[in-house]
C-alpha cells in the first residue's frame, strides 16, 4: 500500500496499492483512485493490470519448480544460492529455529486461500498498513 492520500471532502478513498503476485497465478497489478468521467466528483478504484493469464491467453507459463529445473538442465546456476550465501543464512536462522523449539512456538493457523490469520492485522497495523477490503 502507499501512503493514505490527502483527505477529501467528497468521500474517504483506500489507499493506492502495488500488487505483486508470485505463485499461483502471476500478476502484477496498481489499485488506483480515479475521478469518474464527467461533472461529479466520485472517487472509483480503478485497477491497472497485467494479470500474466489475461494478457498472455494461449502461452503455457511454467511453475517455478518446472524453471529450475530446466535452468539444472542448461546449467545455468543463477537461480541457485551459493555455498557461502547457505553458510551465511543459516548463521542467521539456526538461532531462530533454536528458539523457537525451545520456546515450543506453535503457528498461528489460518484457511488456506485467506489473507492470512487475524493477528496478521494488529501486526501491520503497527507499521501503517492498512487492510482494503478487497
Amino acid at each position: 500500500q502507499l501512503k493514505a492520500p490527502v483527505p477529501c471532502p467528497v468521500a474517504d478513498p483506500p489507499r493506492n496499492e502495488l500488487v505483486i503476485r508470485l505463485q499461483p497465478d502471476e500478476a502484477i497489478y496498481m489499485k488506483m483512485n480515479t475521478k469518474s468521467p464527467g461533472l461529479k466528483n466520485h472517487i472509483l478504484e480503478s485497477e491497472l493490470d497485467l494479470t500474466y493469464q489475461s494478457r498472455y491467453q494461449g502461452v503455457k507459463i511454467p511453475d517455478a519448480y518446472e524453471r529450475l529445473i530446466l535452468d539444472v538442465i542448461r546449467g545455468d546456476h543463477q537461480h541457485f544460492v551459493r555455498r557461502d550465501e547457505l553458510v551465511a543464512a543459516w548463521k542467521i536462522f539456526t538461532p531462530i529455529l533454536h528458539q523457537l523449539e525451545r520456546e515450543r512456538v506453535q503457528p498461528v493457523p489460518y484457511e488456506y486461500g485467506s489473507r492470512g490469520p487475524p493477528e496478521s492485522d494488529a501486526l501491520i497495523a503497527k507499521y501503517g498498513y492498512t487492510r482494503s477490503s478487497n
